[in-house]
């Protein structure tokens, strides 16, 4: 069978979530798709249910590995998928089951490299916790090469996208770095031209306590490795006039995104050791003050926009700068 879609799924130790997971694929009304899933080592039951779906199911391939981390379970997903587009689902989380098929007929519909939707954060009862909408703001066909204000604004998410195969065949996901989706999805946009969307919430991200997410440290000083990443693939790309928008992704990940999570780091020497990497990675790329105060996203001030904490926390950070 030719595949329009191959999900990459890769677990670690999931055994209390993964049913739903895979039920969730196993249910798309997209019916020509390929769920390869990587166990990364996992030291629970978490085989004992892929075992369990791939005797069932022919569209289900099976790998195991020791632990080299989600990065390397989601590079080794790309080497064995066959599909027309790539996507990535983690083991906890869920999709909504018209998902893929919508995504696809948009990918068809526009030919487009990305096809991308909204996601929403969940608990373990289903619960909605937070709605993360997508671009709602913009046509659902997005042409990169008449306007390319996207690159500085959007989210980093590799998990509500799907993905034309081709594009990774020069670009892997980064072994062992917090950030890895900041250190990937951009350079995958800069190979492409054409983007569509859906305003659906179609995948929920469960929030649970013990998640890569929840244990603030020094990695997150990764974010500053990731951006470099990215800058070494702008600036050859046929986007790499576009300053003002490279400008504006540094500020959006390395100043507003990084310092959410560096919030909640509890170290002293670590906090020391990572703003002093924001100072610098600001001072390289030229950045003033000013353009952090007046950066806009979806043709608003992005400070403006955050509730009353997160604008005297950032204002204290811009001070301190």
């Amino acid at each position: 069978m030719i595949y329009k879609v191959s999900v990459i799924v890769p677990v670690y130790n999931v055994e209390h979530y993964l049913r739903k997971c895979l039920d969730s694929l196993i249910n798309q009304t997209c019916k020509k798709i390929e769920i390869i899933i990587v166990n990364d080592g996992s030291t629970d039951n978490s085989q004992l249910i892929i075992d369990e779906y791939a005797l069932k199911y022919d569209n289900i391939k099976t790998i195991v590995q020791s632990n080299k981390g989600l990065s390397e379970a989601r590079n080794t997903g790309i080497k064995n998928a066959s599909g027309e587009f790539l996507a990535f689902v983690d083991s906890d989380d869920w999709i909504e089951k018209e998902m893929l098929h919508e995504m696809y007929n948009l990918a068809k519909k526009y030919s487009a490299d990305i096809v991308l939707c909204s996601l929403q954060n969940t608990d373990d009862q289903g619960k909605i916790i937070k709605k993360l909408p997508e671009l709602h703001q913009l046509p659902e066909r997005i042409d990169l090469t008449q306007d390319f204000t996207i690159f500085g604004e959007m989210s980093c998410f590799a998990c509500n996208k799907i993905f034309k195969r081709e594009l990774f065949n020069d670009i892997s996901f980064p072994k062992n770095m917090h950030f890895e989706d900041v250190a990937t999805i951009p350079r995958l946009f800069l190979k492409a031209k054409t983007i569509a969307k859906s305003n659906k919430y179609f995948y929920q991200y469960l929030i649970r306590s013990g998640s890569i997410t929840r244990n603030y440290s020094i990695k997150g000083i990764n974010m500053f490795d990731a951006i470099e990443i990215v800058k070494h693939d702008f600036f050859k790309s046929i986007y790499f006039k576009n300053l003002h928008d490279w400008h504006k992704f540094t500020i959006f990940q390395g100043f507003y995104c990084f310092l959410a999570y560096y919030a909640y780091v509890s170290d002293y020497s670590s906090r020391k050791k990572m703003f002093s990497k924001l100072k610098e990675t600001l001072k390289s790329e030229h950045i003033s003050k000013k353009q952090i105060y007046t950066y806009n996203r979806f043709g608003k001030n992005y400070l403006s926009t955050l509730n009353l904490k997160k604008i005297i926390f950032y204002v204290l950070q811009l001070i301190k700068l």
